[in-house]
């Protein structure tokens, strides 16, 4: 497969994506290793603040924890996909032509 035919999934399309459910940006980029692991994090920490903290928190302290694992992996698929997209333009892009200045006279 030719890397250069393929663009990747523009950055704001994966960042929708990634807002959606935790870790889809990173599966739909081709990592859905770290995807399921951001996941997972996000179930086993919420589920951990919640059990820690008592009735008289709100909602968002009770998942704390899942919420910051959710955050951080908007942020890491966003980012990831920024940095692919800045790759492919920059093997994609046409070098600029060298002109040399003229020759001066002996």
């Amino acid at each position: 497969m030719d890397l250069k035919a393929t663009p990747p999934i523009p950055p704001y399309q994966v960042l929708g994506l990634a807002l959606l459910l935790p870790g889809v940006g990173h599966v739909v980029q081709g990592q859905p290793q770290r995807g399921l692991m951001f996941l997972f994090f996000t179930v086993l920490l919420g589920w951990v603040t919640l059990h820690l903290t008592g009735a008289e928190h709100s909602v968002i302290g009770r998942y704390a924890g899942g919420i910051f694992v959710y955050g951080v992996s908007v942020l890491d698929a966003y980012k990831l996909a920024r940095i692919s997209a800045t790759a492919w333009a920059r093997r994609t892009a046409s070098p600029a032509p060298v002109t040399l200045p003229p020759l001066a006279p002996p």
